[in-house]
């Protein structure tokens, strides 16, 4: 995987092979941040990154001027890899080991942008559960977006605060906003 924009452009990361993830592809990433690029002036949102693996999307938002980026993944190695990446680069991420359904149960960190990427093998009950969690606790900022991301064969259109869907290969992005 590489960055696609900012200060680290083209940089490559090799995650560890032995990572439970599965990263957002560069098409992907590059077509969801054209997007984001038109709501947000990077250097001045926080980012709430759950589901965050690698720490792929993270990097994105760093590279591109974000200082508030905290990722949550409960795996011990993915968290162990994105906090020797943000070393390495000098970026600021704060990485929290939990369970994600647990963390939204009981943060209070609010965000501009919320960006999930679950397993795609997660049951319907599941992807609808995180945005019932995040607009319950109030975790997006005024114009804030969440964004899941899924695959095409997930469809969450029917879900309150569903705003739009763009679909990249077998990628699909669903994003939400408060009313």
């Amino acid at each position: 995987m590489r960055i696609i924009s900012g200060k680290y452009k083209s940089r490559k990361i090799v995650a560890p092979k032995n990572l439970p993830v599965r990263p957002t592809t560069d098409m992907a990433k590059e077509s969801l941040f054209n997007i984001l690029n038109n709501y947000f002036y990077f250097d001045e949102i926080s980012v709430l990154d759950l589901f965050a693996g690698t720490g792929n999307i993270s990097y994105e938002f760093a590279s591109r001027g974000t200082e508030q980026i905290t990722s949550v993944d409960q795996d011990f190695g993915c968290i162990k890899f994105i906090n020797q990446t943000a070393e390495k680069f000098d970026m600021t991420i704060n990485t929290i080991k939990s369970d994600v359904f647990k963390f939204l149960e009981k943060a209070s960190i609010q965000s501009h942008v919320i960006f999930a990427d679950p397993p795609y093998v997660f049951t319907e009950d599941l992807f609808v559960k995180i945005p019932e969690l995040v607009f319950k606790n109030s975790l997006l900022l005024e114009g804030g977006m969440l964004i899941i991301e899924h695959s095409k064969h997930t469809n969450l259109s029917s879900l309150t605060h569903f705003s739009y869907s763009k679909s990249y290969g077998g990628n699909m992005f669903s994003f939400f906003q408060a009313n």
